[in-house]
């Protein structure tokens, strides 16, 4: 009996371990610097060896803001590529990583925070930046998302003026 027990209790300990080790692996404790603004959900970041890596923001989707081969430039574009490069320029960055780290592009695909706790996506899509665009298997923020939308949307902020 006392057998069982405490083979019960190591199972339950390597597990908490593992969940916590596993969880840890989703969230960067790195703070990084944006090297180049591509738009509004998609910029680079250098990390202190010098790489660099092209990150696209999880959940939402902020319109062109240049014309691209297979897209022009949408409404409130510009405005929303101008907004993210004021709001980040000189600050660090922390990522936050769902499902999968990267998309078909090949680019990282990550929540991010500002240094002050400030959750970007979200904030893109609560100030009318950006509108969500939901891809699974990434989903941990997206009711949040929908519903910062519709206060954004009914408050016609940003795009939604």
């Amino acid at each position: 009996m006392m057998h069982k027990v405490l083979i019960s209790f190591y199972l339950l300990f390597f597990i908490t371990l593992f969940s916590s080790w596993a969880q840890d692996q989703q969230v960067s404790s790195k703070w990084l610097e944006i090297s180049k603004f591509v738009d509004g959900d998609t910029f680079w970041v250098m990390d202190h060896k010098g790489n660099s890596e092209k990150i696209r923001l999880i959940g939402i989707d902020a319109p062109e803001a240049r014309r691209t081969g297979r897209k022009d430039i949408g409404h409130y574009g510009k405005e929303a590529s101008a907004y993210i490069e004021r709001l980040l320029l000189g600050k660090k960055i922390r990522l936050e990583f769902d499902v999968s780290k990267y998309d078909r592009y090949k680019r990282t695909l990550a929540y991010v925070y500002l240094e002050d706790g400030t959750f970007l996506n979200a904030h893109l899509v609560a100030q009318g930046y950006a509108t969500v665009m939901t891809v699974p298997p990434n989903v941990k923020h997206a009711e949040l998302f929908i519903r910062l939308q519709r206060e954004a949307r009914e408050k016609k902020r940003g795009l939604w003026k």
